[in-house]
């Protein structure tokens, strides 16, 4: 099943660090507009808000940029007042911007280096590998394509685990100085054990830097975590700021489902990811647009189901859904019960084709044949997936169709 992780915040994810690693900066998360305590008065305030590029970002109140530098507390109390409670807008949180119910003050510090250093999971290496680079503090993306050469990679048997001499080699090829190569490892190993503890991903510093004070430091961070270690991490998986996600995210992990809203118009309900991307990959063949992924997995019951309908149609976009379910754990009649309760309960009135193939599939055929509601069945993908995308081509002229004949009308 596709588990995508779940990301925590700056805040969230340096004071977790600061308990594991030596934390060097002096910081406070504020939920309304205060005084920050601290001896420095050299700050930065930061929204917090679950989106990239947000110095570049714009307030619904006006202010311009989510990240700020200040050289008071009243000055931070200020800026302050301008963030919370406002929406964020940037090129990643769209129109729909994301509202900062907290900002991040902490003691502004003079890096003299920057670094990038991230440690995930590799296919290729079956297991955790480290990433560094020298070119730090910038879109680790753009370094990759513009010089490949840049970043180096230090696979870790996961049996095994990190040893020191990986981390130093890293913190060598990175550049650091020799006499900050041992504390940058040091601090490498502290990561890792991080990562591997509390089921991260992906933990990512950018940068990580050598102060002007001359010593190594984590300055920013995001950690993503693997979802299916929800039930061990749940500590970590409590501090979810759901203000910060799509309200449709939060309802599919409540019913245990997978979903990703796309921008397309034709819902998908399908048990299985690889099913699901082959069953996105064919609409648009056919000329349709996917407008979200949704796996009910294998073990889905007529709830789940109705729900899985309420997310789809929540999306005002969709106006044609295609069920393609294979019954192999899943029993299609299970599935086709729920599909008529929903199909009844939520009063559906666009199109609904459901390809059914597997388990009990002549009883789930029987099923939707004898209910009176106007559900088309089809055995073939190819033939449901051009079937729907037709309904939807009829369905949307109809509707332009009847706007036309009101404005003639009236």
């Amino acid at each position: 099943r596709l588990s995508p992780g779940r990301q925590l915040e700056l805040h969230q994810s340096l004071l977790s660090l600061s308990q594991l690693i030596m934390c060097y900066i002096n910081v406070c998360v504020c939920v309304c507009v205060c005084v920050c305590v601290t001896e420095s008065k050299d700050l930065v305030v930061k929204a917090q808000v679950l989106a990239g590029g947000r110095g570049k970002g714009t307030f619904e109140g006006g202010l311009k940029g989510g990240v700020k530098i200040v050289y008071s507390p009243e000055e931070a109390r200020d800026i302050s007042s301008q963030m919370i409670g406002r929406k964020l807008y940037t090129k990643q949180t769209g129109e729909a911007g994301r509202i900062c119910n907290q900002v991040f003050i902490c003691e502004r510090r003079y890096p003299r280096r920057e670094y990038y250093f991230a440690i995930t999971m590799e296919r290729s290496f079956q297991g955790p590998v480290l990433i560094g680079s020298s070119q730090g503090g910038v879109n680790i993306e753009d370094v990759a394509a513009e010089n490949p050469d840049a970043i180096v990679k230090e696979p870790i048997d996961i049996v095994e685990g990190i040893k020191m001499e990986q981390a130093v080699k890293v913190a060598e090829a990175m550049g650091f100085p020799p006499a900050l190569v041992n504390e940058a490892a040091e601090n490498m190993i502290k990561l890792y054990n991080v990562f591997m503890k509390y089921d991260a991903s992906m933990l990512e510093i950018n940068p990580m830097v050598e102060d002007s004070s001359g010593i190594v430091m984590c300055m920013d961070a995001k950690i993503n975590f693997d979802s299916n270690a929800e039930y061990r991490q749940k500590k970590v998986f409590d501090m979810q700021d759901w203000t910060q996600e799509d309200p449709r995210d939060r309802q599919a992990a409540r019913a245990d489902l997978n979903y990703i809203g796309l921008d397309g118009t034709i819902g998908c309900l399908v048990n299985g990811a690889g099913l699901a991307m082959a069953t996105m990959d064919i609409i648009k063949l056919h000329g349709g647009t996917p407008a979200n992924f949704l796996d009910v997995g294998g073990g889905a019951t007529a709830h789940q189901v109705t729900e899985a309908f309420k997310l789809i149609t929540s999306d005002r976009k969709v106006q044609a859904i295609l069920v393609n379910i294979f019954g192999g754990i899943m029993r299609c009649d299970v599935i086709a019960q729920g599909i008529i309760m929903a199909v009844r309960d939520l009063d559906l009135k666009i199109p609904i084709v459901v390809r059914l193939q597997g388990t009990r599939v002549d009883d789930a055929k029987a099923l939707i044949a004898a209910s009176p509601l106007k559900i088309l069945a089809c055995d073939d993908l190819d033939e449901a997936a051009k079937m729907v995308h037709y309904l939807f081509i009829i369905l949307h002229y109809y509707i332009i169709l009847h706007y036309y004949v009101i404005l003639l009308y009236y």
